[in-house]
């Protein structure tokens, strides 16, 4: 009863539409950031080797 709910009604449809958007941007936020974080630490990595003046 409760799939025939989540998939005929508008508040289910509503709600199903939002579940898969969360999880959606939790992905993109974790593959954003693990980027970011990776960029972060070559730039680092290259500052490092260069020597000071």
């Amino acid at each position: 009863m409760a799939w025939h709910i989540l998939f005929t009604t508008d508040v289910g449809l509503l709600s199903l539409f939002v579940i898969c958007f969360i999880i959606c941007m939790g992905g993109f936020l974790v593959i954003f950031f693990r980027r970011r974080i990776r960029e972060e630490q070559q730039q680092q990595q290259q500052q490092n080797k260069k020597p000071s003046p």
